[in-house]
């Protein structure tokens, strides 16, 4: 643990941002066999106690009709079906999307955190009082023997433009080397957001920053409204990015990024972060005539949340 304790140089006060698991691990590694149950017994002894927020609140949702979940339900079989077509010819599903905005600054981070007492916090979360905002924007890769993510943790705005270009990076670093043949992606994103089924922006980003600058066909499946949860990327990355600095204040942007590099799981997730500070504008508009010169081919299922754009090198078609 000597790389991940921190100290209070005038109080003495200790903490750690390892789990009980990672703990046990690394006692094993040094041949002392513990579990992680036991590990929390011998933290709780030295006087280190969990601090959490507690969800008493009930909240009535609103109903959902019968067609309701069977339009999401016939998405979901849809997708289901995309993922199935695109892993077998061995081709990139990636599934995608913008982390709540985090003020970067000594703010309380929700969560807990291990340590004698309780780190202190501003005791409100101005605008003002941080040094930013950090968006992180997720790409993760969905086929089982990869488990990757990258996340591009902007400065400004979350935009159409920022979200493309963040998948366009993850394409040039990563994702060209690792389907060397593939000519097709898959994306998953929610139906909201910077990645809006109903974004001019979203799909004139894609055809000129992915289809017509690397050759390659994009098609785009969006999950149903109120159904983003469902998107992988949500409880296989960003959950575990929220567990990882879980209570531990995001006072730097060199913080953030630190801690989503240093997530990982005991099924090999890994995740690699990047500082993205150009500044982009929101409220970009797309005219008719940029619309017209999107080769976009909506799906017979759902055309409006499916849909599939092509280089201009292989021809516009409706």
């Amino acid at each position: 643990m000597e790389y991940d304790t921190a100290g209070d140089p005038i109080t003495g006060l200790k903490w750690t941002r390892k789990t009980t698991e990672k703990i046990a691990s690394e006692l094993k590694s040094i041949g002392i066999k513990v579990s992680s149950n036991t590990v929390g017994k011998l933290l709780r002894d030295m006087g280190f106690s969990l601090r959490v927020n507690q969800k008493k609140i009930a909240s009535a949702g609103k109903p959902i009709s019968k067609e309701e979940k069977e339009i999401r339900n016939c998405q979901f079989i849809y997708i289901r079906h995309l993922r199935e077509t695109f892993a077998q010819k061995g081709y990139p599903v990636i599934s995608v999307d913008a982390k709540k905005k985090e003020l970067i600054g000594n703010f309380k981070n929700p969560g807990t955190s291990y340590s004698l007492e309780p780190v202190l916090t501003n005791d409100h979360d101005f605008r003002s009082y941080s040094i930013g905002i950090g968006i992180p924007y997720g790409i993760y890769d969905t086929l089982v023997n990869h488990r990757h993510g990258v996340v591009y943790v902007g400065t400004t705005f979350d935009t159409p433009e920022f979200a493309v270009e963040s998948i366009e990076k993850w394409w040039t670093s990563e994702g060209d080397r690792r389907y060397r043949n593939a000519k097709e992606i898959l994306i998953l994103a929610d139906g909201g957001g910077s990645n809006s089924s109903r974004s001019r922006a979203w799909k004139y980003e894609i055809q000129h920053k992915l289809c017509n600058r690397y050759g390659i066909s994009v098609t785009v499946c969006h999950y149903p409204p109120g159904t983003s949860k469902w998107n992988p990327i949500e409880h296989r990355l960003f959950s575990e990015i929220s567990k990882n600095w879980a209570g531990i204040p995001l006072k730097s942007y060199e913080t953030i990024i630190n801690h989503i590099r240093t997530t990982k799981t005991s099924t090999g997730l890994r995740v690699n972060a990047y500082l993205a500070e150009k500044a982009y504008e929101k409220g970009v508009k797309i005219s008719e005539p940029q619309m017209s010169n999107i080769c976009l081919q909506k799906h017979e299922t759902f055309p409006k949340w499916n849909y599939t754009i092509k280089s201009m090198k292989m021809g516009n078609y409706f």
